[in-house]
C-alpha cells in the first residue's frame, strides 16, 4: 500500500466547497469520483484544509492511500483528463505512511485579493473581492499589528466551527497594495471556520475608517463573534500553502510564485 500526496489547485466557484457532501458538487466528491476511476478501486481522500463554498485554492495538499502502481507523471495527467477545468492536479508525490495532510502540516497559509474600485469588475468576478470605498491601507496595517501572535479568535469564527479550542497563533498578517487592489497575507498555525473572512470584514470595515485600529484588541478580549463587523466574500479568498516538515520533500510552490503562475499578479 502507497501513500501518495497530491497538490492541487481549484477554482472554488462552481463548487459547494471540499467537503464531501449528499448530491455531491463538491471539490472532494469530484476528485475522489477521478480517483475511483483512474486506479480502479474507491479512495478516500484527506487535506490540509476544508475550503467552504466559493473558496479558491492555488494549492490543496491531499493525501490517499493505494495499492496501484502509477507513474507521477500518470497522476497529473490521467487524474486532470477525469476532471472538469475548474481543478487541476499540479503535481503527485510518493510520501512515507506517517505523512498526513491534515495533521502534518505546520501551518497554512491564505491570501486574499480586494479590489478597491466604484465599479465591480464582470471579468473578475467570483476571483477578487470587491468593495466600491477608497481603503486606507495604514489604517488596516495598524490593525494587523494587534491580530498577529497567539490569541482566543472566538470573535472572529463561524458559529458553526466546531474546533475544540479558538486559540490560534496568526504568524503573518501582512497587505500590500497594487493600484486597486489589495493583497492580503495570512499565516497560522491552523484556522477557525470562517475565520479569514471574518478577518477581512474587521480589516475592510477599518480601512473604511467606520472603526479605529484599536478596535481590534477590544475584539479579541471580548470574545464574542455579534460584536465583530460581518464575514466578508469568499470571492478573493485563495488557499495559498501548506507547510509541511522538509523530510517529506513536497514540490510546494512559494506562495508568490503561485500568485504569478495562476493569477498573473506579482506584489
Amino acid at each position: 500500500m502507497a501513500r501518495i500526496a497530491l497538490g492541487i489547485a481549484y477554482d472554488g466557484a462552481p463548487w459547494r466547497g471540499w467537503q464531501t457532501q449528499p448530491g455531491g458538487r463538491t471539490i472532494q466528491d469530484t476528485l475522489e469520483s477521478a480517483l475511483a476511476s483512474f486506479l480502479a478501486h474507491p479512495v478516500a481522500t484527506v487535506c490540509a484544509g476544508r475550503t467552504d463554498t466559493g473558496v479558491h485554492a492555488l494549492e490543496q495538499v491531499v493525501h490517499l492511500d493505494t495499492p496501484a502502481e502509477r507513474r507521477m507523471e500518470s497522476w497529473v495527467r490521467g487524474l486532470n483528463a477525469l476532471m472538469p477545468a475548474s481543478i487541476r492536479v499540479q503535481w503527485a508525490h510518493t510520501v512515507p505512511a506517517e505523512f498526513h495532510a491534515r495533521y502534518g502540516a505546520t501551518s497554512r497559509n491564505y491570501v486574499y485579493l480586494l479590489r478597491s474600485h466604484r465599479v465591480a469588475s464582470p471579468i473578475l468576478h467570483n476571483k477578487v473581492g470587491w468593495i466600491h470605498r477608497p481603503l486606507d491601507i495604514d489604517l488596516m496595517r495598524a490593525a494587523t499589528q494587534r491580530l498577529t501572535g497567539e490569541h482566543d479568535f472566538s470573535a472572529f469564527r463561524s458559529s458553526e466551527c466546531q474546533a475544540a479550542s479558538p486559540v490560534r497563533n496568526l504568524l503573518r498578517l501582512d497587505i500590500q497594495q497594487a493600484g486597486d487592489f489589495f493583497l492580503f497575507r495570512f499565516r497560522a498555525n491552523a484556522f477557525l471556520h470562517h475565520m479569514v473572512r471574518n478577518l477581512m470584514g474587521a480589516l475592510v470595515e477599518v480601512g473604511k475608517g467606520g472603526i479605529p485600529p484599536e478596535r481590534m484588541t477590544d475584539l479579541l478580549l471580548e470574545r464574542d463573534r455579534r460584536k465583530a463587523p460581518a464575514t466578508f466574500s469568499a470571492a478573493g479568498l485563495y488557499l495559498a500553502r501548506a507547510e509541511y516538515p522538509s523530510q517529506f520533500c513536497l514540490p510546494s510552490r512559494a506562495v508568490d510564485e503561485s500568485l504569478s503562475s495562476h493569477l498573473g499578479l506579482n506584489f
